[in-house]
């Protein structure tokens, strides 16, 4: 007889997509995996939800690491999910990439715009680059690089802790040449400019929970790992959101969301 928790780890490789037999065949079909579990991430890193591990394909490169561990074929589709309407790519997941809907988004919105007026008001080089966003409007980045007279590494230094906790967005863009043919880049926005109007509510807490259910069942230990914000107790991310009657413990050391 399956225990409590044998169940949701059976539902959990259900849907996941953990098993070969559902793996994703095509973006469409990815797209509809997002919209279901709310968030995604890249790679397998925790017990959330990864797109690549979902689509079950060999690697770019057998035994190798970094980008060539990624799915041979299908490793764009991250990228293309991220240009589709309602989707929003950011580097929340400690400074690496996620995929989050529109209503994941929302609850990380405080988060980030918290994260804004921080960045703008502690002077410096990123709310120079803030500030000069909002007034020119979000920018390729050789264009940004340009305006503002910084090197690539002078630039690349200020976007990595701004992408991290939010407040800056690099979307990956397409931009043709005379030749007729084309160049990858990536379009720098504020938070504000690409998520404008800020909904109620939201936290850090209710991001949680929200993992939490993406990923049907998690150890209890990863929760504050999840995300780039540190955790303020009293008590864990476990603690707290058991206590409140959000999560539930179907097993020790391990959550769930409560029904």
């Amino acid at each position: 007889m399956l225990s409590v928790l044998d169940d949701l780890n059976e539902r959990r490789r259900h849907e996941c997509r953990l098993i070969p037999e559902r793996a994703l065949g095509s973006l469409d079909e990815a797209h509809e995996f997002l919209r279901a579990r709310a968030l995604l991430t890249r790679t397998e890193d925790s017990a959330l939800p990864s797109l690549f591990t979902a689509c079950h394909e060999r690697p770019y490169k057998s035994g190798g690491r970094g980008f060539a561990s990624w799915p041979a074929t299908k490793y764009p589709w991250f990228w293309d999910l991220a240009r589709r309407d309602g989707i929003y790519e950011l580097s929340i997941h400690r400074g690496k990439s996620m995929l989050l809907v529109g209503e994941t988004a929302a609850l990380a919105d405080p988060l980030c715009r918290d994260e804004l007026e921080r960045r703008e008001a502690g002077g410096g080089d990123a709310a120079q680059l803030l500030g000069h966003l909002q007034q020119a409007g979000a920018g390729e980045l050789e264009d940004v690089k340009l305006e503002l007279g910084w090197s690539a590494a002078r630039l690349r230094a200020v976007r990595a802790p701004l992408e991290r906790w939010g407040a800056l967005i690099s979307s990956s863009v397409t931009v043709p040449t005379e030749a007729g043919a084309h160049i990858h880049t990536s379009l720098l926005s504020r938070w504000d400019q690409v998520y404008p109007h800020p909904p109620r509510g939201g936290g850090l807490e209710e991001l949680i929970v929200a993992g939490v259910r993406a990923a049907v069942v998690a150890p209890e230990d990863e929760l504050e790992r999840w995300f780039s914000w540190p955790w303020h107790g009293p008590g864990t991310p476990a603690d707290r959101l058991v206590g409140d009657g959000r999560l539930q413990r179907p097993a020790p050391g391990w959550v769930t969301v409560a029904p």
